[in-house]
């Protein structure tokens, strides 16, 4: 089992200096390069302070220059908004600043938000048919000489530049969650992200039946499987009753961008009443106790330890969670010094 951190620009419900989070930001990602985790990984989002990051290439080229070795994640670029030339180019040239140290996710892309702005009128199912058309071209963009006339692009022969690094080109990750993304990703030699939000142990294990069911269907080789999941190791009960409150609120938050009926201002959602927090039973503190991976240590290990039992091969510490940088980096030095271990 492998250890990944994933992380972005986070501001809370007061805004504060970008500059200053930048720099959290990348003392989590040092923190996580000291304590021995393999990778960091860091998605794309438009327009919104809740997860600041228009463009996870250059904070990947950013944090090179803050790390040594520690692989560099993008979970995920949105598919719908590049054209895949850009894309090929771009992260062959990340791959190449980077030492080779690249992987690449990619996604259809969740918030209605965001299509309205970029791609006004575009409905998931077309955001889906995009990355399929998109990705199994980045390969053969990174060999040379690729021509293309699909449905949603068409091009002359074209090779882009720079070359990757690495060998065949960085390795390509799709996020899945239906049937057919887990067997799209299987037939075209990609490996597969999946998380299950707010849920638990049930859409883990769908998820992992998913994936599982696409291999015996496909017969290809096994590709890596990671599992991308909320986590609080505590220092006591009452920190975990705290933490509890403080993720519960941020996905109440989270779901009120995915819905996409509240007014924005500033990048900033109109902010949720008390009351609106403490009547979503779906994300209730209870609820993120129960279903997220939270807990005193051990308890954390044995969560995480089913989760390898099941067939994960990394799993990913999602800390983008509301709390302040001292709470985060607290909680990330006691995964470090109190979990991984067990892991060997």
């Amino acid at each position: 089992m492998k250890f990944s951190l994933f992380v972005h620009l986070e501001s809370g419900e007061e805004a504060g200096s970008h500059t200053e989070l930048r720099q959290e930001f990348i003392g989590l990602c040092r923190l996580a390069e000291e304590g021995g985790m393999h990778a960091i990984w860091t998605g794309e989002h438009h327009g919104m302070e809740f997860t600041i990051s228009p463009n996870p290439f250059l904070t990947i080229v950013d944090l090179a220059h803050h790390t040594r070795s520690i692989r560099l994640g993008t979970g995920t670029i949105v598919a719908p908004f590049w054209h895949p030339i850009r894309l090929a180019g771009e992260a062959a040239a990340a791959d190449l600043i980077t030492g080779g140290r690249l992987d690449l996710g990619i996604a259809r892309g969740a918030y209605n938000f965001e299509y309205e702005r970029l791609m006004p009128g575009m409905e998931a199912f077309e955001a889906g048919a995009r990355m399929r058309e998109m990705a199994p071209l980045l390969r053969r963009l990174w060999q040379g000489d690729c021509a293309h006339e699909g449905e949603f692009f068409r091009f002359p022969e074209t090779t882009v530049m720079p070359r990757p690094v690495q060998k065949d080109g960085p390795p390509i990750w799709i996020a899945a969650r239906d049937p057919d993304s887990h067997l799209f990703a299987l037939k075209n030699g990609f490996n597969v992200q999946v998380t299950p939000l707010w849920q638990g142990i049930e859409e883990i294990t769908v998820l992992m039946q998913r994936f599982e069911s696409a291999l015996a269907a496909t017969e290809v080789a096994r590709p890596k499987i990671m599992l991308l999941h909320h986590v609080y190791v505590g220092a006591n009960e009452e920190d975990l009753e705290r933490a509890a409150k403080e993720l519960s609120r941020f996905y109440c938050y989270f779901g009120a961008w995915f819905a996409n009926q509240r007014p924005v201002r500033q990048g900033r959602i109109a902010p949720l009443s008390q009351e609106e927090i403490e009547g979503n039973q779906r994300m209730s503190p209870a609820a993120m106790r129960r279903d997220l991976t939270m807990g005193m240590p051990r308890e954390v290990i044995d969560r995480i330890k089913r989760f390898e039992d099941m067939g994960f091969d990394e799993f990913s510490f999602w800390i983008d969670n509301g709390m302040s940088a001292e709470r985060k980096r607290a909680c990330l030095q006691r995964f470090i010094d109190q979990v991984m271990p067990a892991f060997g």
